[in-house]
């Protein structure tokens, strides 16, 4: 026996408050990386507004932005990943709005790296601890921007006045 969906406005107000409650940061799967990246020393800034795509971690000093996406909202292109799904129903919904998600992660990520910055994209689906492992190295083994040679800098400019 199928049941009928309504679409009187109970249903809308129904849907309206599930969406609602979709949250853009401090997610689950961010805040698996966050705390990851965190007990292993790597600290980070949040949400940064002067960059392109407000990067969900930012490693300044190392001119790395990381970006936490979720598998379904960004369309996670790994064939393997089942959290990518395109839904069955209203697709003339949702497919315009999860491919523009996916242009506007394309322009940000050029946009980024046109002003030299490395840009690392963490799936919903790589937030396990096996991978978060993997990222931890990968992030402590880029070099770090020469911190010492402009603090050093900036000193001498401030003594020379």
């Amino acid at each position: 026996m199928r049941l009928a969906v309504s679409t009187t406005n109970e249903t809308d107000t129904a849907r309206s408050a599930q969406m609602s409650r979709i949250r853009g940061r401090d997610t689950k799967p961010e805040m698996r990386v966050r705390r990851a990246l965190h007990a292993a020393g790597l600290r980070y800034r949040l949400h940064a507004t002067d960059l392109p795509g407000k990067p969900d971690l930012v490693f300044r000093g190392r001119r790395i932005a990381l970006f936490v996406h979720g598998c379904f909202w960004h369309q996670h292109p790994d064939p393997n990943c089942k959290l990518s799904r395109m839904p069955k129903s209203k697709l003339d919904f949702w497919r315009p709005k999860l491919e523009g998600n996916r242009l506007r992660d394309e322009k940000n990520r050029f946009a980024l790296e046109a002003e030299g910055w490395t840009v690392v994209e963490v799936w919903e689906c790589e937030t396990k601890p096996d991978h978060l492992q993997r990222l931890i190295a990968r992030l402590q083994s880029s070099s770090p921007l020469r911190a010492a040679e402009n603090k050093s800098r900036s000193v001498g400019a401030k003594a020379g006045k």
